[in-house]
């Protein structure tokens, strides 16, 4: 209760809330149009895993996204703004197991349960599009993209080494292996042979590095991330030849000017190349020993920095194409066998890991390269290799070349010569789909002794996955041991065939999700593509920063894909992607279901209502910053709401004001025109921040404009009404039941979110703007136009993205940002 004005004042929360709930339910409000007839704009928060409740860290998620489509909403677009279910998968099969139950009973409980928990909170959700990834009508779309991936030949079997989870029995992508051990369950992740399905991501790689470059909206780490992860380098492939065998060995290097200091070259242990290599007596039996404990060990061990190195010689020799200089062969598990040829040249004067290897094992070392024409190395007094680029020296008919051009003229030699090529490489491998797993999409192949592997006809779509008690995981395919499931006939001769008994990796079903949402009912296609072209792209894509090596990536190549067979337009599927920070709990740690830390927002919203919960959670910190949850925070937001602005409500006079209109200075006396001044600054400041997703300082704005408010100081009534309706306004992306509420005791028709968002008059706010001069390294660079108040982190934030301080801090270290308020910015960078 709040007395005011000798009244009482009540804001009964769960009442509140309640009935705004069941009035936009029955309205519609959040029921998006087939096609948008003017501005759209699609909102979409990271399809959602229902491992069980949401947690503080969904609810940040997800009012983050309801406040963007909310004040988008306002604005006079049509909005998309759809959920759903990512339900296939290992941890919903592990829990359901652990619990004695089937994964299908768990996951749709567990949907049940999470969806009732979203609807109390009052996202602005299209439930009428809720999509469930288990579901066969979805299912049956992943299963016809496999088909199309397929018949492009993108989708292959082939038997390699794999990533395999003793733990969950079933293999991993390279993108789920972290830090050598499972991504969920933390196994360490050992290698097995095994025949599996691929999709080819690698025939995108280019598409997928060189179109970062047209999402400007997208976080620069999640760039470089991706960037690295793909693993693009430009050099030359020498054909170096095994000396007993006359084998070729193709070997890949990014500094073929260095090729005359190779002396030795460094085998993974897993090459198929050494069994070819008919060992000798005792060099076989260290080499096979070494090969087994190679395999005990976990690929980021292997490649780390540091950590000393160690091999094993083989005893033979390949033969250097330049000279004719006979090179040990080495196996050292610090080559890996996916990259490349799985072996790699060495050269110990020019590589640090390579100096350390030959000065281990007393192989010779070769200084090939010179800092410059002047400056001479001296291996005597090397402790380690010169690693940059320089002079070529002691290289034959190169001497003296350096730089690009030595790299050129090396690989150009091998050219005409025949033993060799310019080359791209990639550390980006293809992904590994098929899972020895029950909970997961089939995959729509049947295998036929005389046909060979044979897609499903797309009109027998779906494959079901059949309801079994037996789906615990026994290191093949439960769906193996299900004989009704596995027999069947081959589509192309009728002759007796089995189905393919493993599911897909479950970043498959969330590859293409979002274009579901379009058009979630259709029977005869995946979606309508004009439906698809109205919609996309996505315009603002929320998430965390975990996806940006996975899930990023493979939505990305799903949309490329789908244009290259025209089914959709674009070329990416979001303009615009946010990583909100993780919520964190009091001992500093990321909240998580694994282990065992999440609070649930549910009692918080019961104790103190939504609205409240809401705001604080949007208070606590900048959207991209991390938070530490405390419950504290909610204190203040309510003395807030409860002491400041749910009372405007009842200064409101009902004089119909006009809130298109604007003021001149002569309309007011002195307190009304700097209230008439604040208000305008105030939805500046709002819209913009909005705009950014700095949410707290939203809140900051409109807590120094109500406390500034007094209505008995102002008598002109369409000034009073006009400032708290449009308060209201501005709160409501925020606080949505709490805004409604205030605009129907005010007497306004309608929902709020039907009205138009405030515009401020551009009059009344140019007396506080200042000009900023934008330095680099003492430089102009440009200038930006920004509020006297403006904070010297939003300043800074402005600065770093002006387009040309962004072309003079790229791919450089910042070392001091400087800041005289209001003057000047001036950056640091080397």
């Amino acid at each position: 209760m709040q007395k005011t004005e000798g009244k009482t004042l009540r804001y009964d929360f769960k009442e509140i809330e309640r009935r705004w709930q069941e009035t936009w339910e029955k309205n519609g409000l959040y029921r998006a149009v087939e096609k948008p007839d003017g501005e759209k704009f699609y909102m979409l928060v990271m399809f959602a895993y229902p491992s069980g409740d949401i947690h503080m860290g969904h609810f940040r998620n997800y009012i983050v996204g309801d406040a963007v489509a909310r004040y988008n909403m306002m604005l006079g677009k049509d909005i998309l703004h759809p959920f759903g279910w990512d339900a296939f998968g290992l941890p919903a099969e592990r829990a359901a197991i652990q619990r004695k139950l089937h994964p299908q009973d768990w996951t749709y409980n567990n949907i049940k349960v999470s969806r009732e928990t979203l609807q109390k909170v009052g996202v602005s959700f299209d439930w009428s599009r809720e999509v469930i990834s288990c579901s066969p009508d979805y299912y049956k779309w992943t299963q016809w993209m496999f088909i199309q991936l397929f018949r492009k030949g993108l989708a292959y079997r082939k038997s390699g080494l794999v990533n395999w989870c003793p733990e969950d029995k079933t293999v991993l992508a390279n993108e789920q292996v972290v830090d050598g051990k499972c991504e969920r369950c933390h196994t360490p992740v050992v290698k097995r042979e095994l025949t599996q399905w691929y999709f080819k991501i690698t025939e995108y790689a280019d598409r997928l590095i060189d179109d970062l470059d047209t999402l400007p909206n997208w976080p620069d780490n999640v760039k470089t991330m991706q960037k690295e992860w793909i693993g693009r380098s430009h050099g030359a492939e020498i054909d170096f030849i095994i000396k007993d065998t006359g084998e070729k060995l193709p070997i890949f290097t990014t500094r073929p000017d260095t090729i005359y200091g190779v002396t030795f070259m460094a085998i993974a242990p897993e090459s198929p190349l050494i069994d070819r290599l008919n060992l000798d007596g005792d060099y076989k039996k260290q080499v096979n020993e070494y090969r087994k404990k190679a395999q005990m060990r976990s690929e980021i061990d292997r490649v780390s920095a540091t950590g000393e190195k160690d091999g094993v010689f083989t005893g033979k020799y390949a033969i250097n194409p330049y000279n004719g200089d006979e090179i040990q062969l080495w196996v050292a598990d610090y080559v890996l066998a996916g990259y490349g040829t799985g072996a790699v040249m060495a050269v110990p004067a020019h590589d640090s890991r390579d100096f350390l290897f030959a000065k281990k094992y007393d192989i010779p070392i070769k200084v090939v390269i010179h800092p410059d024409h002047v400056t001479a190395l001296d291996l005597s007094t090397m402790d380690d290799a010169y690693t940059e680029y320089g002079v070529m020296v002691n290289s034959d008919q190169f001497n003296g070349l350096e730089g690009e051009e030595a790299i050129k003229e090396v690989t150009d030699f091998a050219e005409r010569k025949g033993f060799g090529r310019h080359k791209i490489n990639y550390k980006l491998r293809d992904w590994l789909i098929s899972r020895q797993r029950y909970w997961g999409a089939p995959i729509p192949i049947i295998h036929c002794p005389k046909c060979g592997p044979v897609a499903v006809l797309e009109s027998e779509l779906p494959v079901l996955l059949p309801k079994t008690d037996n789906f615990e995981p026994k290191g093949r395919s439960p769906l193996a041991d299900v004989p009704e499931f596995m027999r069947t006939k081959c589509p192309n001769c009728g002759g007796e065939a089995e189905r393919d008994p493993d599911t897909m990796d479950t970043f498959v079903c969330s590859s293409w999700y979002f274009l579901r949402y379009i058009d979630p009912k259709n029977d005869c296609a995946p979606f309508d593509k004009k439906k698809v072209k109205a919609w996309m792209p996505i315009d603002l894509y929320v998430g965390g920063i975990t996806h940006a090596t996975g899930h990023l990536i493979y939505f990305r190549f799903f949309q490329k894909f789908l244009k290259d067979i025209g089914w959709v337009d674009d070329d990416e599927p979001a303009t615009v992607l946010f990583n909100h920070g993780m919520v964190m709990d009091s001992k500093g740690e990321v909240m998580s279901k694994s282990k065992g830390n999440v609070v649930s927002p549910i009692s918080l919203m019961e104790e103190r209502g939504v609205d409240m919960s809401r705001l604080g959670m949007f208070f606590t910190a900048p959207t991209e910053r991390e938070v530490l949850w405390s419950d504290e925070v909610i204190v203040g937001i309510e003395k807030f709401i409860l002491n400041r602005f749910f009372p405007m409500a009842e200064r409101f006079r009902d004089s119909k004001p006009d809130l298109k209109r604007y003021f001149n200075q002569s309309d007011f006396d002195d307190y009304e025109w700097n209230m008439y001044i604040k208000l305008n600054q105030t939805i500046k400041r709002v819209s913009e921040d909005i705009t950014r997703l700095q949410f707290n300082t939203v809140i900051a704005a409109l807590m120094e404009l109500s406390r500034d408010f007094d209505s008995n100081k102002i008598k002109n009534d369409h000034l009073n009404d006009g400032l708290i309706l449009k308060s209201i306004q501005m709160i409501a992306p925020l606080a949505p039941h709490l805004a409604e509420e205030m605009w129907l005791k005010c007497n306004q028709n309608g929902s709020v979110f039907t009205s138009h968002w405030p515009e401020y008059d551009p009059n009344a706010v140019q007396f506080d703007m200042v000009k900023i001069a934008l330095q680099v390294n003492g430089r102009l660079r440009g200038e930006i136009e920004v509020s006297r108040d403006s904070s010297q982190e939003d300043v800074l934030a402005i600065a770093r993205k002006h387009n040309r301080v962004k072309a003079h801090i790229e791919d450089k270290k910042i070392i001091k940002e400087i800041y005289i308020k209001n003057r000047l910015v001036n950056i640091v960078a080397k």
